[in-house]
């Protein structure tokens, strides 16, 4: 198991991306710190089915947005594994507004996607990056989103929200090298729920795709391990898609 000496703190880990990650980090042998906000339950089950199968894990709540939440829970994860050699930040939020009635963004929307979606990741980084030097190999993965690079996507808000989060990534590399590499996957459509988009809307997009498939959760927490243990890269971003931004529709 190539990380059973390490330790990762995983931000909405409970859901979606953020529980394919969790679970596929705890069978490569990490300690996993699965975050929630609302999904107490869920993270509570993810955790114990961990440690169920042997592994080390942890349940920690804290909202991503406020700062002091974010403190505090990485401090506990220092406390609880002694250790952090990973951070993903995964969590995310958003509201869907068709991107041409823009008197329906309203400035909650704004704030709330801002707030979870960008200063979320910089103060988890912010916080952790004291426990994450002292590791070699330290790494941070963002979970951005295509709708950085196409522009399209649930809202505006979003939008500039992981366009941010693309160039805080190269920025943060910039700054943490050579100690700790920073780098993005960002992922298409994929069957998640986040958004609430239809099985309909999911089909038509999949039909485009160069692959014809879209992405899951488990090929996004594959990268997610990759740029985790990849030596050689910061900075970069990585496009999960099927290709379509790149080779356009087909």
């Amino acid at each position: 198991m190539r990380l059973s000496d390490k330790a990762v703190l995983i931000t909405g880990g409970a859901t979606g991306i953020g529980r394919a990650t969790s679970e596929l980090f705890a069978r490569e042998g990490a300690a996993v710190a699965v975050n929630f906000n609302r999904s107490r339950e869920a993270a509570e089950g993810i955790a114990a089915a961990i440690r169920d199968a042997g592994g080390r894990a942890i349940s920690v709540g804290a909202d991503v947005s406020e700062a002091g939440d974010v403190n505090r829970m990485v401090e506990t994860v220092g406390r609880e594994f002694g250790r952090l050699d990973y951070l993903v930040n995964n969590a995310g939020w958003t509201s869907r507004v068709p991107h041409e009635k823009l008197g329906e963004l309203s400035e909650e929307i704004w704030d709330r996607t801002l707030n979870t979606n960008l200063r979320g990741p910089f103060y988890c980084i912010r916080k952790a990056a004291p426990l994450l030097e002292r590791q070699d190999g330290a790494a941070v993965v963002n979970v951005a989103s295509m709708a950085a690079v196409g522009g399209r996507g649930s809202s505006i808000a979003y939008v500039a929200s992981k366009a941010g989060l693309v160039g805080i990534t190269r920025s943060l590399a910039r700054a943490l090298a050579p100690r700790i590499r920073v780098n993005a996957v960002a992922p298409g459509l994929i069957r998640t729920g986040f958004a609430g988009w239809t099985e309909e809307h999911c089909a038509a997009a999949e039909a485009t795709t160069p692959t014809r498939r879209l992405a899951t959760a488990q090929d996004i927490a594959e990268a997610i391990l990759f740029l985790a243990g990849s030596q050689a890269m910061t900075g970069e971003t990585i496009y999960l898609d099927g290709g379509l931004t790149t080779l356009g529709p087909s």
